[in-house]
């Protein structure tokens, strides 16, 4: 049996962290010691360690609640929902960042910004040698092996959605 002590320090969490858990019934300790500490088992420990693992997937701690208990494919789908919501916000953070880009006018705020536009990715492209019929070949290999990462590519370097369904269509042409 593990104190709560001991598990905030193994795993690098607050006491208050642990009693909350037990609070909301997320992680209650499996018995009390004589002197009515929380006490934990190696099952609780493994419960706990799934509980992190999703946190640190994002989930927030109701859903974790209802999918702790449930059969791995609940998880696995629960697991997807959220990759294809962090897929969302990223294409809306990208596209709130050009945004601001274009609303303040100063080009240079894009070299402190990550951001890669779509004339330097194309001189990143030549200077590595491509010319145009290579860098239709990238865009083929791209579009066969990984479509819609393609599609959050262009959309990542501000190109606009007709651009988009062009350079993919022409990119399909040859794989079809």
């Amino acid at each position: 049996m593990f104190t709560i002590g001991s598990l905030a320090k193994k795993y690098a969490l607050s006491r208050s962290t642990l009693i909350y858990y037990d609070h909301i019934g997320l992680l209650p300790p499996s018995g009390r010691s004589a002197a009515n500490y929380r006490l934990y088992t190696q099952q609780d420990i493994e419960k706990l360690e799934r509980i992190m693992l999703l946190r640190r997937a994002g989930m927030p701690l109701d859903s974790i609640a209802e999918l702790i208990e449930k059969a791995e494919q609940n998880i696995q789908s629960a697991l997807e929902k959220r990759l294809l919501s962090i897929n969302q916000d990223i294409q809306q953070l990208r596209t709130q960042q050009q945004t601001i880009i274009h609303i303040i006018k100063n080009e240079g705020l894009i070299e402190h910004s990550r951001i890669m536009t779509k004339s330097t990715w194309v001189s990143l492209l030549a200077t590595a040698g491509l010319d145009e019929q290579g860098m239709k070949q990238w865009h083929e290999a791209f579009e066969a092996s990984a479509p819609e990462a393609h599609q959050d590519f262009l959309e990542s370097i501000g190109i606009e959605h007709g651009e988009i369904t062009t350079i993919r269509a022409w990119s399909r042409k040859e794989t079809e």
